[in-house]
């Protein structure tokens, strides 16, 4: 599932591609990708809209429209946004203009189209008047400036449950998934089976440090490409070049030549070095 420096790599490639331009019509091929409001009002109300703000919240795109509202996109496991050009001049007018997991299309004023394409189908979209409808569940961004090691520590304070989960829960931490955790626990020298409140104030302070350098590394290499995940210029991410711990299990730590561990940690494979972490 795309992560924070993903989603993030996300909205800033979409941001010169859609700026200014005005939805002229909305196709919905799989109903439920729309999440809110029902189908029909969607596309009723996006009709006519201008993009003209981008944002992220967490793993969610925030594509502002010029009315107020927000169309908000989650692509989950293998969604993805696309804008596609205006078709040849000799292209048929009716030939399918996307193959089938291409589940949402809105025509542009310039011709073009962007697609919404999942094969899982579990990504989702919404159109809203209040961002915070949808968003507003989550935990505060690892990125921000008023995000302090204190505020950390204030999240982990009293928790029993491992590191690794916690990282995990949106509610606590926004946008760390299961590349990013791993990486910056390796970085910080955290065992990830740690319970959260038991680490030191020396310990959060190397975990947010790690964190923040983790996240805003993944954002230069435009993400992670391990899977399905390519931003929407097509090329792929370059971030999965720096794991150190990452689906390196069995081969040898950088660090200290141990070989990586793996491990299953509330349902996620987790990655680590029994020796720099221990």
């Amino acid at each position: 599932m795309p992560e924070l420096p993903e989603v993030e790599t996300y909205v800033r490639a979409l941001e010169p591609l859609l700026l200014g331009k005005t939805v002229l019509r909305a196709e919905v091929r799989w109903p439920r990708t729309i999440a809110a409001p029902d189908v029909a009002r969607f596309k009723d109300l996006v009709r006519g809209q201008r993009f003209s703000s981008f944002g992220r919240r967490g793993k969610y795109i925030l594509l502002g429209l010029d009315s107020g509202e927000t169309l908000i996109v989650h692509l989950r496991m293998t969604g993805e946004l696309r804008v596609h050009p205006p078709p040849a001049p000799h292209a048929r007018p009716d030939a399918p203009p996307a193959d089938k997991h291409t589940h949402v299309l809105f025509d542009l004023d310039t011709r073009e189209q962007l697609r919404f394409r999942d094969t899982r189908k579990f990504g989702r979209i919404w159109l809203v008047e209040d961002t915070e409808s949808v968003v507003g569940k989550l935990g505060p961004e690892p990125l921000d400036e008023d995000f302090v090691p204190q505020t950390l520590a204030q999240s982990l304070a009293g928790r029993k449950a491992n590191i690794k989960a916690l990282l995990l829960n949106q509610t606590l931490l926004a946008g760390v998934g299961n590349i990013y955790a791993d990486e910056s626990l390796f970085r910080a020298r955290i065992d990830p089976r740690r319970a959260g409140g038991s680490l030191a104030l020396a310990e959060i302070e190397r975990l947010h440090l790690a964190l923040r350098d983790v996240l805003l590394a993944g954002i230069e290499a435009q993400g992670s490409s391990v899977q399905t995940y390519a931003p929407p210029t097509g090329a792929k991410g370059g971030f999965q070049e720096q794991f150190q711990v990452f689906r390196r299990s069995g081969e040898p730590c950088f660090t200290c030549a141990t070989p990586i561990s793996r491990i299953v940690l509330g349902q996620r494979s987790t990655h680590f070095c029994h020796t720099c972490q221990s």
